[in-house]
């Protein structure tokens, strides 16, 4: 397989804080990876870098085989990665519709051509119904949905989800699971950062941990749910995949 994203002794320090410590690894091309690690950990951090929202203090970052390193988060969604935030960010005074248009103009120059793209991308997280309502209607799952659907409409190869999970039922939680999952047939890569541990255990094919700002684990989901280090700084005691 070919890695779409390369991460090279990546370092991020804030004054004598290193959040974000010599860290590396690869993304295959249709990979669905989990990263977990405790609050603190350096995820966040780490997310940003990549996006373009943070400049790196050494270390490169290679997508698709440009190197990105410090380029600006603009330039960074041009060339195929987008990304959510744990909190959505929404556009208040905006309905439903136009809050996606406005990432699918990266895609389409035309008004229709966005539009077109917004609804197709809403009806893909089961939004159909909400396409004029104003986004302070929404419950936190359908901000969730939103958010998905904002990234996404973007067409991006590498989408970084950021606790998309947090807020919502067991029944939101298991529509989402099953999406996300979807989404490496349809050709984006996935990076996913998330606390419910259940939902991303069953559904990545491979989990990084952070820890204080370093990769700690690296593996298949059995084997990092056994991780003694992992245990330890993470989860408190081995978990069982089912």
């Amino acid at each position: 397989m070919t890695a779409i994203l390369e991460v090279r002794n990546l370092s991020r320090a804030f004054g004598s804080l290193m959040a974000v410590n010599d860290v590396s690894f690869n993304v295959e091309q249709g990979e669905l990876l989990g990263l977990i690690g405790p609050n603190g950990a350096g995820k966040s951090t780490l997310y940003n870098l990549v996006a373009g929202l943070l400049r790196p203090t050494r270390g490169e970052i290679v997508f698709d085989g440009q190197n990105v390193t410090g380029w600006k988060s603009h330039r960074i969604a041009q060339v195929g990665i987008a990304r959510t935030f744990q909190i959505p960010k929404p556009y208040r005074q905006l309905s439903v519709v136009e809050n996606v248009m406005l990432t699918a103009f990266q895609q389409e120059r035309t008004v229709s051509g966005a539009m077109a793209l917004a609804e197709a991308t809403l009806a893909d997280v089961g939004l159909s119904e909400y396409l004029t309502a104003p986004v302070g209607t929404l419950t936190v799952g359908l901000l969730k949905r939103l958010e998905v659907a904002r990234a996404l409409a973007m067409r991006p190869k590498l989408v970084l989800f950021d606790e998309i999970m947090a807020g919502l039922t067991p029944a939101e939680i298991g529509v989402m699971t099953n999406f996300v999952a979807l989404l490496p047939a349809r050709g984006i890569t996935v990076i996913w950062v998330e606390h419910v541990l259940y939902a991303i255990m069953k559904t990545a094919t491979r989990i990084m941990v952070l820890n204080r700002g370093e990769l700690i684990a690296n593996g298949p989901p059995a084997a990092i749910a056994r991780d003694p280090a992992v245990v330890k700084a993470y989860l408190g005691e081995e978990m069982t995949i089912a």
